[in-house]
């Protein structure tokens, strides 16, 4: 049967395309984002770290947020309170669906609590193993923690939520390993409730993310689709700005900060970080996994890791490779964190000292470890850890340097590469945005499996008194006390040379001046809230 020359069939699909074009936006807003990293993986609990959490932050959402001054609001939650001095109740939204159209509720928030704690999880330190999860209702859940913990929560704006008919239907219940060489299908897919859609997806080549049109809340920016596209050489990532071809890069070189801003179409936004930069020792192993020091382990004797320490010159690094942006710090977090961060001052470099100890250490000629640093994460930190080989070379230590990109060096370095490094430079924000976090996931002692304490303390330094007293800290609510406990265990922390803090790093973002872009501290790029011309 014909209608005017189509067939039912044709007329059917030309009216099938006709709508879908007027489904459209007028005038579609692309943004085109590069990083210097990858996107590996969509499932949201493989990889703790700034840039994917902000990726995944477009699609999936947390039963909190973060606003752009890193104010903790309600998310998938409208509102919680604390019933019992060990019970959270959580309100949830109701009305909200994830992408497929699958309504969310009290089941979907269960199954990630379970997920997020999962063998393969890079994220279990955000609902602690010895937290019960309860059902009130279908909008409405408990947390039932075995004593106080006022801070419970303080990290979920990153404790992504979701679908679990859709983890049970594409056998995704298990997260995938940071360091996994096969591919599953949470990988390589993802679906949320979040303002945008995944529409493609190839690791290393380019990500697709869509405005999902049945998002529950409100997005502040115009941005319709943004296309996110892998740029891992400085120069070219930078040519790329001021041709135009990209809107937004993170980060800019910082050799090419005054270039950007001369340009008649691109500028730079600079800002502090939040962001602490340090250097780690394993001092956990009974042989170091690249030295030549055989049958013992040289980071085991404080006087190695103070001659360590005494041999890096904080300030020439910020003086020659940051370009006096950075701010060399004497603490594991950032000052904006924590009130009595001003107390701390950090030590002079001190070259000679460095090699006593080492003579007294029994390695007067020094000797030789590997070091592992990301060449694509944080601002120019192949260089940084260039310099320090350099300054560790002029007290006798050799460090060979394994320098690679972020996909390669986590895979190795984190729990499920089983902390394969013997000396590194990590970068790490406090997303809950307190000093526990970093006393208890990067300064806490691992020893103990039942917890997710120093799931991130890659080098395995431990000290039972900054257990003690990082446990006090989490359940005291006088503030006042509460500072003193964290200084006392930061102290500790530098007493033991257990880490090299270095500086807190600059935010250096470039965007094309068609684009507004709102620059948070955690060096999140968050794109829902951009708008261009």
């Amino acid at each position: 049967m014909t209608l005017k020359g189509l067939t039912i069939k044709g007329a059917a699909f030309g009216l099938a395309a006709m709508l879908a074009v007027l489904a459209q936006p007028a005038s579609a807003v692309t943004l085109r984002y590069a990083n210097q990293g990858d996107l590996k993986s969509l499932d949201p609990y493989t990889l703790n770290e700034t840039t994917t959490i902000a990726h995944h932050g477009h699609v999936f959402e947390g039963l909190t947020k973060r606003d752009k001054n890193l104010s903790i609001i309600p998310g998938l939650a409208e509102r919680w309170e604390l019933v019992e001095p060990t019970r959270w109740r959580f309100h949830l939204r109701r009305n909200v669906k994830f992408s497929d159209g699958t309504p969310f509720n009290a089941d979907d928030v269960i199954f990630s609590a379970e997920r997020v704690r999962a063998p393969g999880s890079n994220f279990a330190t955000r609902v602690p193993a010895d937290v019960k999860v309860e059902k009130v209702d279908d909008y409405t859940v408990d947390f039932v923690t075995p004593q106080p913990n006022p801070i419970l929560f303080y990290q979920w704006d990153s404790w992504y939520i979701m679908s679990k008919s859709w983890a049970e239907k594409n056998n995704s219940v298990a997260p995938t390993p940071a360091a996994a060489t096969t591919p599953t299908f949470a990988s390589l897919n993802a679906m949320g409730t979040g303002p945008y859609t995944i529409e493609s997806h190839q690791p290393g080549v380019k990500t697709v993310f869509k405005r999902n049109p049945s998002y529950w809340g409100k997005i502040d920016g115009n941005i319709d689709e943004i296309v996110f596209t892998p740029i891992a050489n400085d120069s070219t990532r930078v040519s790329a700005l001021l041709s135009g071809e990209v809107d937004v890069i993170e980060p800019v070189p910082l050799q090419d900060i005054n270039r950007v801003n001369a340009s008649q179409n691109a500028t730079v936004l600079t800002g502090p970080e939040v962001r602490v930069i340090f250097l780690g020792m394993d001092q956990v192993r009974d042989e170091l996994l690249n030295s030549n020091v055989k049958g013992k382990n040289p980071f085991k004797d404080k006087r190695v890791r103070e001659a360590f320490f005494k041999a890096i010159d904080v300030e020439v690094i910020k003086s020659r490779v940051m370009r006096n942006l950075s701010s060399p710090t004497a603490i594991m977090v950032g000052r904006e964190f924590f009130d009595l961060a001003k107390d701390f001052t950090r030590e002079k470099p001190d070259p000679e000292a460095a090699k006593k100890l080492l003579a007294e250490a029994g390695y007067p000629n020094g000797f030789e470890v590997g070091m592992n640093c990301p060449s694509d994460r944080y601002v120019n930190d192949g260089d940084i850890c260039r310099a320090v080989i350099g300054m560790l070379a002029r007290v006798g230590v050799k460090v060979n340097p394994i320098i690679e990109p972020k996909a390669q060096y986590f895979a190795k370095v984190l729990k499920s590469g089983g902390y394969n490094t013997s000396f590194y430079l990590l970068g790490w924000t406090v997303g809950s945005g307190d000093s526990h976090n970093v006393l208890y996931e990067i300064m806490g002692c691992r020893n103990d499996p039942k917890t997710s304490r120093g799931d991130t303390n890659l080098g395995g330094y431990c000290n039972p008194k900054l257990d003690a007293l990082t446990d006090k800290v989490l359940v005291e609510t006088d503030k006042a006390k509460r500072d003193q406990m964290i200084k006392e265990a930061f102290q500790i922390g530098i007493d033991d040379y257990g880490y090299i803090p270095i500086h807190q790093q600059p935010l250096v973002w470039g965007t094309s001046k068609k684009v507004k872009l709102p620059q948070r501290a955690d060096n999140q790029v968050r794109l829902e809230w951009a708008t261009k011309e």
